[in-house]
């Protein structure tokens, strides 16, 4: 009798453990999957690491038109804007997947692309109806640079006549075309240059973050597809702007300085928040080691003429947009002219004498 109430004993506390294991197993895994699907960016430790494409769980199932609000902008002089986006003709081509034609490259499309002179998307498939351009290579991470060998291929034989430069972006980057028209009007496409974020190791006068974006100058995608020709590049590597980093120094074509007239960086290798706050990205980080000019965090980190930002999911292209192109402060007749003086606070006091000098000119309201 004593031994059935001892089994019975070791049953029920069996069974119980067993239950209490099950339960405390499902809650750890609710638990763990909610804060994996919180983490809005994961930043890997590796330059050349795994891509926010495979990762992006911030996604939206339509476009939204920003546009629709333009009549909101009526009375904004445009000219110098419009100006340069004749003058400084940028052809964009966006590196992107039949996978990623939905959940990314249309917010691309429904955004910053629409500013480009020229766009093109390029995928290892064609896509008639998005419409994007069919490379017919491999996906993956191992095929980029030779997806990018053939795009800058494509876009020679198709339209090296209709743009100045050539602006590689990938569907997770944003890019600010007009302050892009503002830093290439001070060079000329005849001069075998090419822009981005500049990195230092592995290439002596450094290359750019893929993930950034770069722009080549009409002399530099001639040289880059006829090295191909005749054999001074070869695919040597599947790490795409580290290869074709080294490619450019081979023929002779310059790694540009992209920052501003103060000296800050306008490309930027993450979205804007990992760059202004201070201590989000860890010392022992690989990006602090691959800077070619020293990295600044806090504001002072960006340009105001911001050109790129990496890692944007598709929410936060939207939110990008709303905040470059839409929002205004009440009260402003014009921002900064990085041109019209080197010193930010002489500037400000030439404009505040000639916002005085108007004011006292306007006849008196009866």
């Amino acid at each position: 009798m004593a031994s059935s109430k001892s089994l019975m004993n070791l049953l029920t506390f069996t069974f119980g453990s067993a239950i209490g294991f099950f339960v405390c197993y499902l809650l750890f895994s609710i638990i763990l999957e909610e804060q994996v699907k919180i983490q809005p960016h994961v930043l890997h430790n590796d330059p050349h690491g795994q891509h926010s494409a495979d990762t992006d769980n911030n996604q939206l199932q339509g476009q939204m038109n920003f546009n629709a609000d333009a009549g909101q902008h009526k009375d904004e002089d445009k000219n110098i804007a419009e100006g340069l986006y004749h003058k400084v003709k940028i052809l964009c081509w966006v590196m992107t997947g039949p996978q990623n034609l939905e959940k990314k490259a249309k917010h691309v499309k429904a955004t910053w692309a629409q500013r480009c002179n020229k766009v093109l998307f390029m995928s290892s498939e064609e896509n008639k109806d998005f419409p994007a351009v069919g490379l017919e290579t491999k996906e993956g991470r191992d095929q980029l640079y030779w997806k990018t060998i053939k795009a800058f291929q494509y876009v020679y034989d198709h339209y090296f006549d209709d743009a100045d430069w050539f602006m590689k972006a990938d569907d997770d980057t944003y890019v600010i075309l007009d302050n892009l028209r503002w830093l290439l009007s001070k060079y000329s496409p005849e001069q075998p240059i090419y822009f981005g974020r500049r990195f230092k190791p592995y290439v002596k006068q450094g290359y750019m973050s893929g993930g950034a974006g770069y722009v080549l100058s009409k002399e530099a995608l001639k040289r880059f597809v006829a090295a191909f020709k005749t054999n001074k590049c070869t695919h040597s590597s599947s790490i795409e702007d580290l290869a074709l980093g080294k490619c450019m120094e081979i023929i002779n074509v310059e790694a540009g300085d992209s920052r501003d007239t103060s000296g800050r960086e306008t490309f930027h290798p993450f979205v804007p928040e990992h760059h202004l706050i201070r201590g989000y990205l860890p010392k022992t980080f690989w990006y602090w080691n691959y800077n070619y000019y020293p990295a600044v965090e806090g504001p002072g980190c960006c340009s105001d003429l911001a050109v790129s930002f990496h890692y944007v999911d598709s929410v936060t292209m939207y939110h990008l947009e709303y905040l470059i192109y839409h929002l205004r402060p009440y009260g402003y007749l014009y921002r900064y002219n990085p041109d019209s003086s080197k010193n930010p606070e002489e500037q400000s006091k030439n404009e505040a004498l000639e916002n005085d000098q108007k004011l006292k000119q306007k006849p008196s309201e009866s």
